[in-house]
Order: structure tokens, then C-alpha cells, then sequence
């Protein structure tokens, strides 16, 4: 059987600014993070969830120690999966972990593809009731546009993020101004704040807001000197995007009450700036959330591309992921939109931030332990990272526990999702096997 042709990896179709790296990583972030996230997010932690953020982002930071230092010892367009494959080679462990990854992109894409639909739709109805097709629709046009994005290479989607986060970031300047000078500190009080269980089991669900800066890792094959820029891109997002969230979080929960934060759901920034600003208020925080949400799908499906074009190569997926595709691309770029646009057209993702949530630390916990065995070779400090085990740990056990009390189905999709990936793994594991044992005989 003929192999398919090997495409041309992310790496190689042009070069990436740290600039552009750290803006994909908050472009990503910034689209889960706020305006996709805001509304469940306060349905946990309350008025409190500032603070879900800013240990959220602490425990981000740590982990972004650990996989800045793999980035820059293994530069490569393959990001965690190479760092996955370092760690503990072709086996099981790197195959699980890397089709749970595949998982939360896709599943982190559908959702904030659907946020940019629901937003899209509010703005064009101007202040009537939003046409459910026509949020389907431009969640559908956003994702065939970002694939065609991810097919023009590297320095277009470094300068495409660059635009977008720049015009991002001064709207939100606006924002955070004209809402915190319209605060009602008693909406912030601590008597309002949830429980200590509460409040850690959503630092799970805000740690979901932070999975986007993983996709800088990926930029290792575009950036030039990785080994000095890669850090400094991880690092500048991290710092920005936690700075941001707090800032907006106060904004919104200070403006708002928590009521009218969830019953909002994915528009609560845009009625927030409502109040202060009218309608136009609410079309430049809608405009806002549009951008947020497209940069973010656009980051997320650059990292599938990367990760599937170097499990391909490795043998641990098919190889038609990593194979060209007649469009241009990959295949794998193909078959990633296909799939976030079946998620965003006809899967409820009410409850998909849980289990992005869920996978996603389980991924970062197995890509600490690979950053922990490879420390000398990346002359990483072991306090640290086994700081980021811990931390991740402890995060994802209390939500375990939560989510099966008070959620059971979607703690039974969190076990559905291990157990697919690890149904996956098994039969193309055998199917390689057989296919070599032809080929040898």
C-alpha cells in the first residue's frame, strides 16, 4: 500500500515574530477565556471568579514553566505532542495523551466557534431575539475561514493574530475603564463569595480559559532562536491574558449581578458595557467578542494541524492526517474542521467547558511528568514542575469529585472520552502492526 505524501509542516511555510507567538497564545486564551467561559464560570465560583482566574493563571504559569523549557530544549511544530514522544516515546502513554489533546482542541474550536455565532447573530439582530441559523451559519463560515487561514501558512496567521489581539486589547481597554469607574464594590464583597470547595472546583472550569497558551509550544518550528524566544512569548501571554481576566472579571461582576451574568451567558460583556455605553456598547463588545472568538478557533486549529502532522509522522496516527490534502494543507486540517463544525452545528455544548476542562488538566498533569524525567536535559528546576504536578493534581481530583456529586452525566463523558481515546490508540496500534508485518513479509 502506498504511503500517503508527507505535507509540508507548519514549520516550513514561513516564520513566526514573538510577537505573533505570544498573540496566538492570547488570542486563544482570551476567546475561551472571557466571552465563551464568563457566564458558566460565575455559576460556580459567583463574584469570586477574579480570583478562580488569578489562581487559575498561577497554576497556567507553572505549567507554562515546564513546557516553555521543553519548547525551547525540542523547537518543533509539533509543540506538546514532541514533548510527549521525548518523554515517553511511541507508546500508549503519548498516544492516549495525544488523542485527548486532539479532543480538547476540537472540542475548545466548536465552542468558541459557537460563541462567535451567538455573538454575530445578538449584533445583527440589533437588540431582537438572535436567529438561531444564523448563529449556526457564521459558526460554520468562521470555521472554513480559519481553515483557509491555516492553509496560507505561519506569516500570514502570525500578521492575521497580530491585527486581531492589537484591535482586541483596545477594546478592552475601553471596557475595563468604563465599567470599573462605574463599580459597585458591593457586588465584589466577600459575603458574596461561594464556598472554598466551590471556588477550587472552578479554578478547573477557569484553568479551561488558559489551555490556549499551550498553542504557542507549536510555534517552536516557525520562531527563530526558539530556545530564547519561546519562554518570553509563554511567559507575555500568561501574564497579559491573567492581568486581562482579572480586569474584566471585576468589570463584569462589578457591574452585574451574578443572576444576570449567567442568565447573559455568552453575551454578559457585551450587557455589561451596556449600562454605561448603550447600544453601542454592546456592538462594540459584540465586534469585540467576534474577533476574540475567531483568533481563538484560528490558534487552536493551527496546534491540531502541528500536533496531527507530527503524530503522523511519528506513526502514532494514521498517516492520512499527516498527508496533503487537495485544497492544499493537510488532511488533518480537513478532517479537524469537518469535526468542529459537526460539534458546533449539531452538539449541545452547554456542558463542554467541563470537559474541556477536565481533559485539558489531564493533559498538562502527563506533559509535566514528561517535563519532570526530561529535566536535565532542559535544565529545568524540579521543585517547580513537581509544583505544577501538584497544583494540577490536587485541581483535577477536587473537580473529579465535584463534577461526579453534583454532574454525574458529564463526569460519565469525561470516563466516555478517556475511554474513546483509548479505544482509538488499541486499534490503530494494531492496524500499524499488521500493515508492518505485511510489509515485512
Amino acid at each position: 500500500m502506498n504511503e500517503p505524501t508527507p505535507a509540508t509542516a507548519p514549520g516550513d511555510t514561513g516564520r513566526m515574530t514573538v510577537r505573533g507567538a505570544a498573540f496566538l497564545g492570547i488570542g486563544s486564551m482570551v476567546g475561551a477565556g472571557i466571552f465563551a467561559l464568563l457566564g458558566q464560570a460565575g455559576a460556580v465560583a459567583g463574584s469570586a471568579v477574579w480570583i478562580s482566574f488569578l489562581v487559575a493563571g498561577g497554576i497556567a504559569g507553572l505549567q507554562g514553566y515546564a513546557i516553555a523549557k521543553l519548547g525551547a530544549t525540542y523547537p518543533s511544530s509539533g509543540g506538546i505532542v514532541t514533548f510527549l514522544l521525548r518523554g515517553f516515546g511511541r507508546g500508549h502513554v503519548t498516544a492516549v495523551t495525544s488523542w485527548l489533546l486532539y479532543f480538547a482542541s476540537l472540542i475548545v474550536s466548536a465552542m468558541v466557534a459557537t460563541s462567535f455565532g451567538s455573538y454575530g447573530a445578538s449584533l445583527f439582530a440589533g437588540g431582537g431575539e438572535p436567529d438561531a441559523l444564523v448563529a449556526k451559519l457564521l459558526s460554520v463560515g468562521l470555521i472554513v475561514l480559519v481553515a483557509v487561514v491555516n492553509i496560507a501558512g505561519a506569516t500570514f496567521i502570525d500578521r492575521i493574530q497580530s491585527w486581531i489581539v492589537v484591535a482586541l486589547l483596545a477594546v478592552f481597554a475601553v471596557f475595563v475603564v468604563v465599567t470599573l469607574s462605574q463599580l459597585d464594590p458591593g457586588l465584589l464583597a466577600p459575603s458574596t463569595y461561594p464556598s472554598v470547595g466551590d471556588l477550587v472546583s472552578s479554578v478547573a472550569l477557569t484553568f479551561f480559559a488558559f489551555l490556549g497558551f499551550a498553542v504557542i509550544s507549536f510555534t517552536g518550528g516557525d520562531l527563530p532562536n526558539p530556545r530564547r524566544n519561546l519562554p518570553r512569548a509563554t511567559y507575555i501571554a500568561l501574564g497579559a491574558t491573567t492581568l486581562l481576566y482579572v480586569l474584566v472579571s471585576w468589570g463584569v461582576f462589578g457591574t452585574l449581578t451574578v443572576d444576570q451574568v449567567v442568565a447573559h451567558g455568552d453575551t454578559a460583556l457585551a450587557e455589561a458595557a451596556r449600562p454605561v455605553l448603550g447600544d453601542a456598547g454592546f456592538a462594540m463588545m459584540a465586534v469585540a467578542a467576534m474577533l476574540a472568538t475567531s483568533s481563538s478557533v484560528n490558534a487552536n486549529i493551527y496546534a491540531a494541524v502541528g500536533s496531527t502532522t507530527k503524530l503522523a509522522e511519528s506513526g502514532t496516527f494514521p498517516p492520512v492526517f499527516g498527508s496533503r490534502a487537495l485544497v492544499g494543507g493537510t488532511r488533518g486540517l480537513t478532517i479537524s474542521a469537518g469535526v468542529v463544525i459537526v460539534l458546533a452545528t449539531f452538539v449541545d455544548l452547554t456542558a463542554i467547558a467541563s470537559l474541556g476542562s477536565a481533559v485539558a488538566l489531564g493533559i498538562f498533569l502527563v506533559t509535566s511528568v514528561a517535563a519532570m524525567r526530561l529535566r536535565r536535559e532542559t535544565g529545568s528546576s524540579a521543585t517547580v514542575i513537581v509544583a505544577a504536578i501538584v497544583a494540577t493534581a490536587v485541581v483535577l481530583v477536587v473537580f473529579a469529585a465535584d463534577t461526579l456529586r453534583n454532574a454525574p452525566a458529564t463526569f460519565v463523558a469525561m470516563l466516555g472520552v478517556l475511554l474513546l481515546a483509548i479505544v482509538l490508540d488499541l486499534a490503530w496500534t494494531r492496524i500499524r502492526r499488521r500493515r508492518d508485518r505485511d510489509t515485512q513479509g
